[in-house]
């Protein structure tokens, strides 16, 4: 007879502080269900549990590390949102003011010397220094935001690798292909020795290997960005390099039980969309690299405990009465983003109390974990940004970068011969896909929906309560990814019906969202990562009609990506599908350039389908 305990207990199961979350009051043991096999071993555990939670009591009074409270707010955090105020009063018109530059500024000298000079600055009522004051400060106490990344030389880079882009024959695509693939040593950096000697002074977590960033304000290396960037690595043959990058993402697993959203310690509170199993399953097919995947292995199980930690997980029960049990986002963060305090702030001053400006910040936060940040797709009322409410979406792409995940830790296991992970893996993964079918698909638009929960407290959602959301997004076709659904073909017949139909197909591209609202993830933006998401799962189809579509999203989006790259002579982070030519706008920040993602996206894309000498390339 097995027992059931819901108690975790320290020593025994070599609980992982990584496992224990702290959310308000709330204290979250995440996946400590433990079966024992007898009675004895049942009293054996119950012991050890009171002992542990005696423990754990105590730690809550003195403060010990085993909680895994988030941990963005460092003194050096802290301090710098401080700064990052004042310089948000100092420079209010300014057009060039952004808070992320403050935060990831590196100490020249020890935090209490920087601050009591800061605290010396003659400020007025506002909080505002005069402009000369703040800059010889900045320029006195700091080194330069991202100065603590040195730029490094991958040694696997050559300016043509043999067997570059074969199927590109026309003289002026290829050209500029060799400047994109020329873009990674631009690129790529190593994490400078004063980070790991004084890492007191930065916000930039030490990594052991070097790293390709995305370019612009994003320099550190970033969590779903790399799945695309190591896309591109592979057309370059750069194998070295995209290993190094995986290496990176392990190390955050083994010194935090997930990825984190980026390479700071202001990151520490979330994740973004998991595709390291994908950038590694990649690897592999390129490589054959059986000791990546061997080394590999442990760390995704440990991923896949994260996203299937209480605060992520979701259980509904359908009219039959099965339950399905789905997952969701949810950022470990109640306060404003340190990277964004000042616009956070801002925007939650429209709340009249602190519950409430609590709870829209981790909206916020989870809306960042998502990677769609921001979106019409996370408002209860849009385009009213105030009704953000990320956590009660349960969103189609997540799910499908789980199957994906589930998908590939089986294939992994196959690879190593743990047979009996490989048949678990492969059982909740049909699980999943059953309850993606039951949940996300709607008949009648021939598409994969997000969820509304209605009711965020509930143990066990009823599917009849669920709602959902009936607005046209490129994540509602992203499922097409992955092999359950491109491999039947009776579905990607539909899919591909309502795809053509779905008003996203553009002048350039795929659009975001049809809804015109200011933000970066809604029209008339086309983002990298979701163009190549759904040509690829039209392709695996192997369906003749969903090749034909999937070219010739993909012709136009590199058209548009030379177009404007001939104009402005650098990729973007972002493009305008509705105007050929155009890169994109809206958001939080200025447009971004570099682009580690657009990059890989479109030498992915070359590699896939070439280009003709006799094919023109204009808007």
């Amino acid at each position: 007879m097995k027992y059931l305990l819901y108690h975790a207990y320290l020593k025994s199961l070599k609980v992982n502080r990584n496992k224990i979350v702290m959310e308000g009051r709330k204290v979250y043991i995440i996946d400590t269900s433990i079966y024992v096999e007898s009675r004895k071993e049942y009293f054996h555990v119950l012991f050890c549990s009171v002992l542990f939670c005696s423990f754990f009591i105590a730690s809550l009074l003195v403060g010990s590390p085993l909680l895994m409270d988030a941990k963005p707010s460092t003194p050096l955090v802290s301090f710098l949102q401080r700064l990052q105020q004042t310089a948000f009063n100092t420079f209010t018109n300014s057009t060039h003011f952004d808070p992320k530059t403050y935060v990831d500024l590196p100490l020249k000298f020890p935090l209490s010397i920087t601050d009591q000079a800061f605290r010396n600055l003659p400020k007025s009522s506002n909080g505002s220094v005069s402009v000369d004051d703040l800059n010889l400060f900045i320029e006195t106490y700091f080194e330069g935001a991202g100065d603590d990344l040195v730029y490094f030389d991958p040694e696997d880079f050559v300016p043509e690798p043999e067997d570059f882009l074969p199927k590109v024959k026309h003289p002026e695509v290829r050209a500029w292909a060799l400047e994109v693939h020329k873009l990674w040593k631009n690129l790529s950096r190593k994490i400078s020795s004063q980070v790991t000697a004084h890492p007191n002074y930065h916000t930039l977590l030490p990594l052991p290997d070097s790293v390709v960033i995305p370019g612009s304000r994003f320099r550190e290396v970033y969590y779903w960005d790399s799945y695309w960037v190591i896309r591109g690595l592979l057309a370059s043959k750069m194998y070295k390099t995209a290993k190094s990058i995986v290496t990176n993402l392990l190390s955050l697993i083994e010194e935090y039980g997930f990825v984190l959203n980026g390479a700071r310690v202001y990151y520490t509170n979330r994740s973004q969309p998991p595709l390291l199993s994908a950038m590694i399953y990649e690897i592999y097919c390129s490589t054959g690299d059986v000791e990546l995947v061997k080394r590999s292995l442990p760390a995704l199980l440990k991923e896949y405990e994260f996203w299937n930690s209480d605060i992520h997980k979701v259980t509904i029960s359908d009219a039959q009465g099965c339950t399905h049990t789905l997952n969701r986002y949810y950022a470990m963060w109640n306060k404003p983003r340190p990277e964004s305090s000042t616009m956070d702030k801002a925007s939650a001053s429209k709340f009249p109390t602190e519950s409430e400006k609590q709870h829209f910040y981790r909206e916020l936060a989870s809306a960042a974990e998502s990677g769609w940040d921001f979106s019409t797709r996370w408002m209860r009322h849009p385009p009213n940004f105030t009704t953000l409410s990320t956590t009660s979406v349960i969103p189609v792409d997540l799910n499908a970068f789980l199957l994906g995940m589930e998908l590939n830790i089986a294939f992994f296991a196959k690879v190593t011969g743990d047979n009996s992970t490989a048949k678990h893996f492969l059982q909740i993964s049909d699980v999943r896909t059953k309850a993606m079918n039951s949940v996300f698909w709607n008949a009648n638009m021939k598409q994969w929906l997000d969820c509304w929960l209605s009711n965020t407290t509930s143990e066990v959602h009823v599917l009849d309560t669920l709602h959902q959301n009936q607005n046209v997004f490129a994540s509602n076709f992203v499922p097409l990814w992955m092999k359950p659904f491109y491999s039947d073909a009776l579905l990607v017949g539909d899919v591909l019906e309502s795809l053509k139909t779905s008003g996203l197909l553009r002048a350039a591209g795929v659009a975001t969202s049809l809804s015109d609202s200011g933000q970066q993830w809604d029209f008339p933006n086309g983002w990298a990562p979701l163009q190549h998401m759904l040509v690829e799962g039209l392709l695996k189809s192997g369906l003749e009609e969903a090749r034909s579509l999937a070219e010739e999203i993909a012709i136009r989006w590199i058209t548009t990506n030379y177009v404007v790259y001939k104009k402005t002579n650098v990729m973007h982070e972002k493009y305008d599908v509705e105007h050929c030519g155009e890169f994109g706008g809206g958001g939080e920040y200025v447009p971004q350039t570099g682009f580690g993602w657009s990059n890989g996206v479109v030498l992915a894309f070359l590699e896939e389908f070439g280009w003709p000498e006799d094919r023109k390339i204009e808007c």
